[in-house]
């Protein structure tokens, strides 16, 4: 599958859940998406910026808002005072974070089957104790990058 053919089934899906919500799916949020996409790891409002200097900051950050609030975009909290934001799992795949408590950067990552597997059952039996159901789970780990290490 090429590129736009990605993209174009990405931003069919978005907009239909941005549809869903009451909202347009405007081209300033389609434009946000597609950064989001493409970068890989957990966006900054400052990333985004840097990235199209034409963005207005108020804008980026009333769409991201809107995105999140549709279930297209989720906040990941970094070891900083900064917010990121990335697909949702639903758009894009059950992952993790590395998280740098000294200088905020955040880092997706992916466990293999069998670990995954083994994390979920545990959980479950563990959230089983206090008589509660998962549904999912987030697991990040904090410590220091290889810049700050």
């Amino acid at each position: 599958m090429n590129a736009t053919t990605q993209f174009d089934e990405l931003h069919s899906t978005v907009a239909a859940m941005v549809a869903a919500d009451g909202q347009r799916y405007s081209d300033g949020r389609r434009q946000l998406v597609e950064m989001i996409a493409k970068a890989g790891d957990p966006q900054t409002i400052a990333n985004l910026l840097a990235h199209d200097a034409n963005l207005a900051q108020s804008s980026v950050y009333r769409n991201l808002v809107a995105l999140e609030k549709a279930g297209v975009l989720r906040r990941v909290v970094g070891g900083d005072e900064f917010g990121r934001y990335e697909l949702a799992e639903s758009l894009s795949s059950h992952h993790h974070h590395l998280v740098c408590t000294q200088c905020g950067a955040v880092r997706d990552v992916e466990f293999d089957e069998a670990f995954e597997h083994q994390l979920h059952h545990n959980v479950d039996r563990f959230a089983h104790q206090y008589g509660f159901t998962v549904d999912t789970h987030r697991l990040d780990l904090l410590g220091r990058c290889s810049n700050c290490a």
